[in-house]
C-alpha cells in the first residue's frame, strides 16, 4: 500500500548587516524512482530570487541553482515536497545466482558503472579493515545486516551542526558520530569487503508521540545503499537499524558525504558577519 509523505524543509542563514549573495545551490527535491514519486514540488525564496534553474549533476541528482536578490540580512529556502512511497522488502529480494555466498564478484558491464563506487575513499586503515573483517561470514546479505545492527547498538549517536564528516578512524576510535558520520563508516568497510556502495542524503520519517521512535527526527538524514547483483541498490540505516521500508526518504546520493550537501553557496561580507543557520524539517505521514 502506498504511502504519501508530506515534507518541509527550510533552512535560514542570518547576517548582522545586509551582505551581498551570490548563486546558492540547493539538494533538496527527493529522488524519484520505482518506489518513490514526487507528486509535488514548491520552492520560495526570501529574498524573491532572481532566477532559478533546475538541472542534474553527475550522479542525477536534481539541484536547484537559485540566485537571490539583496542585499539581506537573512537569507531563507523553504521547500515543499508531496511524495508517495511504496517502499521496499529489502531482505526479500533475490540475489544472481553466486551472489548470495561472500565473496562474489560483480559482473563485468557492473564493474564498470560501478568502479567509483567500488573504491575507498579514504586511504589504507588497518584499523577500519579489522572491523570490517570481523563481519565476514558466507551469507554476503548477512554481513550488511550484521554490520547495521552492530552499528546501531555499540555507537552512540551525536547529532553535530558543523559541516563535514569525520573518517572511519575517528568514528571507531570514538564510537560516536552523527548520521553522516556512521553511513560513511559503513561505506568505507564494505568497499573494503568487496561491495559497490554510496552515500544517500535525504529524510527520514519519524512516527507521532507514544510510537517508537527515530534517531534524528525533524532533520535531514543519511544512511548507505549497497548494489547486490540481482537486487539492485538496497539501503541500509545504521543509524537507526533499518533496511529498506518506507521511513527512508532519499533525496541525493554520492561516492561521498561532501558531494551530498543539501545547501551551499557564497556570500560578499566580514567573518562576524555571519550570525548562524537554523533547519527545520517536518515530515509528515498522511492518515491511510
Amino acid at each position: 500500500m502506498p504511502i504519501i509523505f508530506d515534507i518541509t524543509h527550510t533552512t535560514e542563514y542570518r547576517y548582522a548587516k545586509p551582505v551581498d549573495l551570490g548563486e546558492h545551490r540547493l539538494m533538496f527535491r527527493p529522488r524519484d524512482s520505482h518506489d518513490l514519486r514526487v507528486l509535488a514540488t514548491d520552492l520560495q525564496v526570501e529574498p524573491p530570487a532572481k532566477d532559478i534553474r533546475l538541472i542534474q549533476d553527475a550522479y542525477e541528482n536534481s539541484i536547484a541553482l537559485v540566485q537571490p536578490g539583496g542585499p539581506s540580512q537573512t537569507l531563507k529556502f523553504t521547500c515543499e515536497f508531496t511524495v508517495e512511497h511504496t517502499g521496499s522488502r529489502a531482505l526479500d529480494l533475490p540475489l544472481s545466482p553466486g551472489a548470495e555466498h561472500y565473496p562474489f564478484e560483480y559482473a563485468f558491464e557492473d564493474r564498470q558503472v560501478l568502479s567509483h563506487y567500488l573504491a575507498p575513499y579514504y586511504d589504507a586503515d588497518e584499523t577500519l579493515m579489522a572491523w570490517a573483517r570481523e563481519f565476514v561470514g558466507p551469507d554476503s546479505r548477512q554481513i550488511l545486516v550484521d554490520m547495521t545492527r552492530r552499528i546501531r547498538e555499540t555507537m552512540k549517536y551525536q547529532p553535530r551542526d558543523e559541516e563535514g564528516v569525520q573518517s572511519p578512524r575517528e568514528t571507531l576510535e570514538s564510537k560516536q558520530g552523527s548520521c553522516r558520520d556512521f553511513a560513511t563508516l559503513m561505506i568505507e568497510a564494505v568497499r573494503r569487503l568487496g561491495y559497490a556502495a554510496r552515500f544517500v542524503s535525504g529524510y527520514v520519517y519519524t512516527p507521532e508521540p507514544n510510537a517508537p521512535e527515530k534517531t534524528a527526527p525533524g532533520a535531514t538524514h543519511a544512511w548507505v545503499q549497497v548494489f547486490l547483483p540481482g537486487a539492485g541498490w538496497i539501503p541500509f540505516d545504521p543509524t537507526n537499524n533499518l533496511i529498506g521500508g518506507t521511513d527512508l526518504i532519499r533525496v541525493g546520493v554520492a561516492r561521498h558525504a561532501s558531494f551530498a550537501t543539501p545547501v551551499s553557496g557564497t556570500w560578499t561580507g566580514t567573518k562576524d558577519d555571519y550570525l548562524g543557520m537554523t533547519v527545520l524539517v517536518s515530515v509528515k505521514r498522511r492518515s491511510e
